[in-house]
């Protein structure tokens, strides 16, 4: 079937509603309740200065490789392409040089 996108479109005034008509049938979106639990909200937050002794932290520690080095500014571990030089005997890295 070859359809001419060009070419009016009929209009069929018995289907059509009028915008009046539609916001009428809309449903009141600010009266839908939403069921939250709060106690379950309230169990999810965490608070600064909370007790956190009986929590256990499970975190796979990799020493570090032949080709790394930690910056004694920053302390992040790098690898040994971004080391400037070692000035003093500290080994510096590019963003702390600059």
């Amino acid at each position: 079937m070859v359809t001419d996108y060009d070419s009016p479109r009929k209009i069929d005034d018995a289907g059509q509603e009028g915008y009046a008509d539609t916001l009428t049938r809309r449903p009141d979106l600010a009266s839908a309740a939403i069921d939250v639990d709060e106690t379950e909200l309230a169990e999810s937050l965490e608070l600064p200065g909370a007790d956190l002794s009986g929590e256990e932290l499970a975190v796979r520690v990799i020493p570090p490789q032949p080709d790394e080095f930690t910056c004694s500014r920053c302390f992040l571990v790098r690898h040994r392409s971004q080391r400037v030089s070692e000035l003093s005997g500290q080994q510096i890295c590019l963003e702390c040089a600059a």
